[in-house]
């Protein structure tokens, strides 16, 4: 499958001074998009065939009205189909990107669940509740890690050059170029910028990507050039006119316009656009440290962290024999911690460094590694062997689940930071105080120790602006993966 949906290496493009393009054959962009999306509906397609017919004849065996539990069944395949096209869910612009696609698929067998009831119900046929809470329900389960499988594989692709989209970047040089580096370092995104139009248009690069013309002439580059993406940058050459003549100009392409927001850095549900006198108006809604969700939020916390620590219960046995054996010294390592509000906790963790390890630090402050206020050593020599391996796949931290428990930190949320780090905040990072503390959290899937100071303060920052319940649940599934491979931790 994989190979399918590589995608072969577009043709160089030349640039001439006056920003002119030299048309080039290329591959259509849009070949391996056409592979992956067939992947992806006959996936879906193949397992909704196949638990549907399991359902029936499951349904069949015990005894449910068996002449109609074939009609139910083609009606059940029919109610999937049409829900998720109806909803969507097989968009070339979703798939592969994002949590936008696992919620249109949810939402399209969730369709298709009331479409089923529905039918049910004008028919008369008190049969098709099987088929509702169990056979619709089991689709989901095959189909969802069927999307996650095509994903890892189109990423994988995406890493080794193949199936990106090509991208005209349009606006300041710093904004671009600044475009251009998280490009790069997002592969999985998709984007890959291959041509850049500056407000003056001057020939050179930027970023190591060629100007090729003007943001003025910017339509005409992407028709010749076959761009996917046109990505507007910040720039005072960009007015509501331009955006909008622009926007008129791409119609009849397959480029898809963007627009990064130069305002502020906010994303998520928090994010609503809506039209007030005739104007388009980004919504932008206050972050929710209260409510609802928060306590869902928190009875998940209790009872997940409870089940946790019961299930792994012989494993943290395990561990605490290893730490007692193998060195002098408490097995748990107590530490004062900054919950929300500023409010200090004990911490809890297997401890992984010789007992006076706290003394030794100063001696060590100048071969500090750690980034801002953080310290941190690669090869720390206060480590213990069994406190190294414990590390590497962050097991040390597994006591934290009795934090959790107690309310003082959460599953998910910014990294716990010591009293001495909050004394050097600056005003908008106390802010990452307004949550609870996390046992993982997006630093730990975004490079854990390997991250910049700057860029694990954003990390935090995004998380406690734009939380909401399903990025808890994506940042759990990550935590596995990164955990597993160990990378960024000592």
């Amino acid at each position: 499958m994989e190979e399918s949906v590589r995608a072969r290496p577009l043709p160089a493009r030349d640039s001439r001074p006056g920003g002119t393009v030299r048309a080039t054959a290329r591959v259509p962009a849009t070949d391996w998009e056409r592979g992956y999306r067939a992947w992806v509906v006959t996936s879906d397609l193949a397992a909704t065939v196949v638990v549907v017919l399991l359902g029936a004849a499951v349904v069949g065996w015990l005894g449910w009205r068996t002449s109609a539990s074939w009609v139910l069944a083609a009606g059940t395949v029919l109610a999937v189909a049409c829900a998720l096209a109806a909803g969507r869910a097989w968009n070339k612009r979703v798939l592969g990107e994002g949590a936008e696609e696992f919620r249109r698929l949810g939402r399209g067998l969730f369709s298709a669940g009331v479409l089923v009831g529905l039918a049910g119900l004008l028919t008369g046929a008190l049969a098709v509740q099987p088929w509702v809470f169990v056979v619709i329900p089991a689709i989901g389960l095959v189909a969802f890690p069927q999307r996650y499988v095509l994903r890892r594989l189109l990423h994988r692709a995406r890493r080794r050059g193949g199936c990106l989209l090509p991208v005209m970047a349009a606006g300041s040089p710093d904004s671009v170029r600044d475009l251009i580096t998280r490009a790069r370092g997002a592969s999985h995104v998709g984007w890959r910028v291959e041509a850049v139009c500056t407000a003056d248009g001057a020939a050179g690069e930027v970023g190591g990507v060629p100007v090729v013309g003007g943001l003025a002439e910017l339509a005409d580059h992407v028709r010749r050039g076959g761009y996917r993406v046109v990505a507007i940058t910040s720039d005072p050459y960009w007015t509501p006119e331009r955006l909008r003549r622009l926007a008129w100009d791409l119609e009849g392409t397959e480029a898809e316009m963007v627009v990064a927001p130069v305002l502020m850095e906010v994303a998520g549900p928090r994010l609503n656009v809506s039209g007030v006198l005739g104007m388009p108006l980004l919504r932008v809604a206050a972050p929710t440290f209260t409510g609802g969700r928060r306590l869902v939020k928190e009875i998940v916390d209790r009872v997940a962290s409870a089940a946790l620590l019961i299930a792994l219960s012989p494993l943290l046995i395990v561990i605490a024999l290893a730490v007692r054996v193998t060195s002098a010294g408490p097995v748990i390592y107590r530490q004062r911690r900054v919950g929300r509000a500023g409010q200090t906790f004990t911490m809890y963790k297997f401890r992984t460094m010789v007992a006076d390890a706290d003394r030794v630090r100063a001696a060590l402050r100048e071969s500090n590694e750690g980034a801002g206020p953080l310290f941190k050593l690669r090869r720390d020599p206060r480590v213990t062997r069994v406190g190294g391996l414990l590390r590497r796949y962050s097991l040390d931290e597994l006591p934290q689940l009795c934090n959790v428990l107690t309310g003082r930190m959460s599953l998910v949320g910014p990294r716990p930071p010591l009293p001495e780090e909050t004394e050097a905040y600056a005003p908008e990072v106390r802010r990452r105080l307004l949550v609870k503390p996390g046992l993982t959290g997006l630093w730990q899937v975004s490079g854990r120790s390997d991250l910049s100071w700057d860029e694990s303060v954003r990390l935090d920052l995004r998380y406690v602006e734009d939380w909401s319940l399903a990025l808890d649940v994506v940042i759990l599934w990550k935590t596995a993966r990164a955990v597993l491979g160990g990378a960024g931790a000592y």
